[in-house]
């Protein structure tokens, strides 16, 4: 079970869910993309969302701003999350625009805008779970992408509701968050896809 719940906070980390929630959009959008465009799209996602936050939290812990991948205290968190608002913002002006993928713009727009309210949360030393964040907010885009296009994911919805257990209950089994902050992580990442899908849905 120990087992179990620690591969859930990896398998299930903050930095794999704007790549899923793009995934999810591209295999499931009843519209016409490309395969080389989004083999284009994925890759800049993949670098911007990814990879390149991998090498700057190598760089921060060999400068000993961080001492984890979990950022488990809030003094971590800062910088982290201010790197990870800009490659969000380079994201949306470079790889997802807002015409041709309006439903994925507004989406990567709720996770910088959960990023920023995260960057807000530490100044009143409050560090809200960010699996939460990012797993609460795939699934209210995944809900948002079904009623939009009038697609029957409720397996795929099933699922991530499962998911969002199984964060919740490994961030208390190994008591890196409270009850109360993983309330708000579930908050930060859901009120911003609710709030912007009345631009798309």
């Amino acid at each position: 079970m120990n087992f179990f719940l620690r591969s859930a906070s990896y398998v299930l980390h903050p930095l794999l869910m704007p790549l899923i929630g793009a995934v999810i959009y591209f295999c499931t959008a009843p519209r016409f993309i490309p395969n080389e465009i989004i083999r284009a799209k994925i890759f800049g996602l993949v670098v911007l969302t990814i990879l390149i936050p991998i090498v700057l939290f190598f760089l921060l812990r060999n400068l000993g701003t961080i001492t984890s991948i979990h950022l488990e205290t809030v003094k971590q968190r800062k910088i982290p999350l201010l790197l990870q608002s800009i490659l969000l913002i380079i994201v949306i002006k470079m790889v997802i625009d807002v015409y041709h993928y309006p439903e994925l713009y507004f989406f990567f727009l709720g996770i910088l805008l959960s990023s920023l309210s995260a960057i807000f949360m530490t100044l009143f030393n409050i560090k809200a779970s960010l699996h939460m964040i990012g797993i609460s907010g795939i699934t209210m885009f995944t809900i948002a992408i079904s009623i939009h296009f009038g697609l029957n994911l409720t397996i795929l919805i099933a699922v991530l509701m499962i998911a969002n257990g199984l964060v919740a209950s490994s961030r208390l089994h190994y008591k890196a968050h409270s009850n109360l902050e993983l309330i708000l992580g579930l908050l930060i990442g859901v009120i911003p896809q609710l709030t912007l899908i009345n631009f798309w849905l």
